[in-house]
C-alpha cells in the first residue's frame, strides 16, 4: 500500500519524471489544450454554450447558462494552469493528475447520465469524454511503468 501512496503521492515533490516518459510529454500537451479550451468558455460571447455545446439561448434567463459557462471557463483555466505548473516543474505529480483526470471525466459523463442536458447537437468535450477517459487510464499506467533509456 505504501508503494502505491508514493506513487501518487510523493513524500517529497521533484521535476523527477515517474515511469514512463510519454505519460509526462503528453501530459504537458494537456495541459495547454485545457489552458486552449478554458479560454474559449471564459472569454466567447455566449461562453461556448450556444456556438460549441449547443444549447438554444433564445430564452428568457438564457444569460444565466452563458454566465455559469463563463465561471466553468475560470475554473477550467486555473485547473489547466495547475496541469501545467504539475508538467513543467512538478512532474512526480503527474500520476496523480492523471488519475484526477480519470475521476473528472467519469464524473461530467455522470452528470451527463444523471442531467442530461437538451442539446442541439452533440458538444466536442461530449464525445471527447470517451476518447480522453480510456487515454488518461493508459498513461496512469504508463506512469506506473519503469522507464528504460535506449542505449
Amino acid at each position: 500500500m505504501k508503494p502505491l501512496v508514493e506513487w501518487l503521492l510523493p513524500s517529497t515533490v521533484s521535476n523527477q519524471v515517474k515511469g514512463h516518459k510519454l505519460a509526462s510529454s503528453l501530459f504537458l500537451v494537456l495541459s495547454i489544450v485545457s489552458i486552449g479550451r478554458s479560454l474559449i468558455h471564459f472569454l466567447a460571447p455566449d461562453g461556448g454554450a450556444g456556438t460549441i455545446a449547443g444549447i438554444d439561448l433564445s430564452f428568457d434567463g438564457s444569460q444565466s447558462v452563458v454566465f455559469a459557462f463563463g465561471l466553468w471557463g475560470l475554473s477550467q483555466l486555473i485547473y489547466g494552469f495547475l496541469q501545467f505548473l504539475v508538467a513543467i516543474r512538478y512532474r512526480s505529480l503527474v500520476p496523480l493528475m492523471w488519475l484526477i483526470l480519470i475521476f473528472e471525466t467519469l464524473g461530467r459523463m455522470l452528470v451527463g447520465v444523471m442531467k442530461p442536458p437538451i442539446l442541439l447537437h452533440t458538444p466536442p468535450g461530449g464525445i471527447a469524454n470517451y476518447l480522453v477517459l480510456p487515454f488518461a487510464i493508459v498513461m496512469l499506467v504508463l506512469t506506473a511503468l519503469p522507464y528504460k533509456k535506449k542505449t
